[in-house]
């Protein structure tokens, strides 16, 4: 029997350059946005800085909560961004650059997903394609177009 009764649905890992050691202030007030509208919950969110040697050192919001702008932010689950999550993205960061890894929960899938395993089906794949790439593509057949 499928479990419909989910705890938490989808999660999405993001990676976001930061200028500097911390996230930009819109960027912090957009996620303040999508939490307050009930689409998303944030989950966990770690500063990766990575040195010019090669060294990362990571930094769990919780500690910073204040800092960094999340007082009033209830996290779902801070610790689900693993530390080989973490290694990973660090790969991605260039020497004497941070970047922000922000887990995501979808709200809005979760209760899809409930539904989708109530009825008895299940979700084969998700494939996810970047905004900057759907914007690209819509451009360019809008050029095409005209």
């Amino acid at each position: 029997m499928p479990v419909t009764d989910f705890r938490f649905g989808p999660v999405e890992l993001y990676l976001v350059s930061l200028d500097g050691d911390r996230p930009a202030p819109a960027v912090v007030d957009s996620l303040h946005e999508l939490i307050a509208s009930g689409a998303v919950r944030l989950l966990d969110f770690v500063i990766v800085h990575k040195d010019e040697d090669g060294a990362v050192t990571s930094i769990e919001i919780e500690d910073h909560v204040e800092e960094y702008g999340f007082e009033d932010i209830e996290f779902g689950a801070i610790g689900v961004t693993g530390q080989e999550d973490i290694e990973a993205f660090a790969e991605l960061i260039e020497p004497g650059q941070s970047a922000a890894v922000v887990a995501l929960e979808l709200a809005w899938a979760a209760r899809l997903a409930a539904s989708v395993a109530a009825s008895g089906a299940e979700v084969l794949s998700v494939e996810r394609i970047p905004a900057a790439i759907v914007n690209a593509i819509v451009e360019l057949d809008d050029t095409e177009g005209e």
